[in-house]
């Protein structure tokens, strides 16, 4: 049985970064229009700034950031220029980005850096060898690695959400460098404690959204660890266990099922049901029917599925008012469309304000959560990172720490 657990990782309390020169890995990878290459979503930047500025405040170190935005190829990848405005403006810091990885331009900048000032690098994936997956040893030799190390103090790891990424800036650096988490980082470990050590029953977990084949992984290891007392289902993974389970879910939704590559995870869904994995699925939708909307239970089924019912909103939201440890991850219906929103919302209300401690594991659902309410829940910048951890997978980012503690700092 694999048991979940956090290793000791070193924070800004066990390693002293004052007037030092600091290479900070944070993600502050965002939402990009194609069409104009404007940022859309500026949340992680906003969260980010907050910390740095945080640090600059309390250590005034000589601080290199550093961070990805998309990948070669894809419509979202270009350069930090406009990232680096907005952390200025939301940090009050003049931040100054910096037009090279790891050339002379960017070595010139970080040499010539004093306590007190900030520069932004360009998108590290511009340097080929961030692109790459391989293990910290490796990575611990690549140009990308040796050029930063010997161009800095010290190495701090604030981009949680990058965890489940073995590349050199989050797994190669902390072999050549006494190595911390940061203050986000630290608050994300903080929020995984919580639920997998210190959580308080009722446990629920309410996983919707398109990630179905990762949340059957989370699924199999909450129940092997009994990790969860409810695990309710709605989404793409609502119909597939309602599929596994025999129900007629109408040919327009197994048709979904099927141009989604899911059919194959059907046995694997029924599997869990019949060890008794302690699964909800909806008893009624919103569907579509040539253009109108209509609220229709099992056994009458038909049209396209948009959203969890309202008799199915009222269970779940009970069941989470009721709960003392709340997980969420993936809204309920399509909610692109604002009449689709309804049951994500009164599910997202229910955890709001429950008396429960309540993890929303990012994506789209904590991107429905208002700065003014993330004092009563906590929104994870990581959701991937988050799930493949809960999953039972080993975290790169959590390895290349712990193995730079016993190098550096030894313990």
């Amino acid at each position: 049985m694999h048991t979940l657990s956090i290793p000791k990782l070193p924070t800004l309390n066990d390693i002293n970064i004052n007037g030092k020169k600091v290479f900070m890995r944070i993600d502050i990878n965002v939402p990009i229009d194609p069409d104009t290459g404007d940022i859309i979503d500026d949340r992680r930047i906003r969260i980010h700034a907050k910390y740095i500025r945080e640090i600059m405040e309390k250590h005034n170190p000589a601080l290199v950031l550093g961070s990805h935005q998309g990948r070669p190829g894809s419509p979202d990848f270009t350069t930090l220029e406009k990232h680096s405005e907005l952390l200025s403006k939301y940090t009050g810091l003049n931040i100054q980005f910096v037009n090279d990885v790891i050339g002379p331009t960017a070595l010139k900048a970080i040499k010539e850096l004093k306590p007190g000032e900030v520069i932004l690098l360009d998108n590290l994936r511009l340097a080929s060898e961030e692109t790459l997956e391989a293990p910290p040893e490796v990575h611990a030799t690549s140009i990308f690695a040796k050029r930063i190390a010997s161009s800095v103090d010290i190495y701090v790891n604030d981009a949680f959400a990058t965890s489940h990424r073995s590349q050199p800036s989050i797994v190669g650096l902390p072999l050549l460098l006494p190595s911390a988490i940061g203050p986000l980082f630290e608050k994300e470990v903080n929020a995984l404690q919580k639920i997998i050590s210190d959580s308080e029953s009722p446990r629920i977990y309410v996983l919707g959204g398109k990630k179905v084949a990762e949340h059957i992984r989370v699924i199999e290891n909450l129940v092997r660890n009994r990790m969860a007392d409810r695990i309710l289902t709605c989404g793409l993974l609502g119909i597939l266990f309602l599929a596994a389970k025999g129900v007629n879910i109408g040919v327009e939704n197994y048709k979904l099922l099927e141009e989604s590559g899911l059919i194959p995870l059907i046995p694997r869904a029924r599997h869990l049901l019949l060890r008794g994995a302690p699964i909800e699925t909806p008893v009624d939708f919103k569907v579509r029917i040539n253009g109108n909307t209509e609220n229709v239970y099992l056994g009458q089924l038909k049209g396209q599925i948009v959203d969890i019912g309202e008799n199915t909103s009222e269970i779940y939201s009970e069941l989470i008012k009721e709960a003392k440890t709340v997980v969420m991850r993936g809204p309920a219906g399509v909610i692109e469309v604002e009449e689709y929103r309804k049951g994500t919302l009164k599910l997202l209300n229910a955890a709001i304000n429950s008396k429960a401690f309540v993890l929303i594991a990012g994506g789209h659902l904590g991107a429905m959560v208002s700065d003014e309410l993330e004092g009563r829940v906590y929104v994870s910048t990581g959701g991937n990172s988050l799930l493949l951890f809960l999953s039972g997978e080993d975290l790169p980012a959590f390895k290349a720490l712990e193995l730079s503690a016993k190098m550096f700092l030894g313990w």
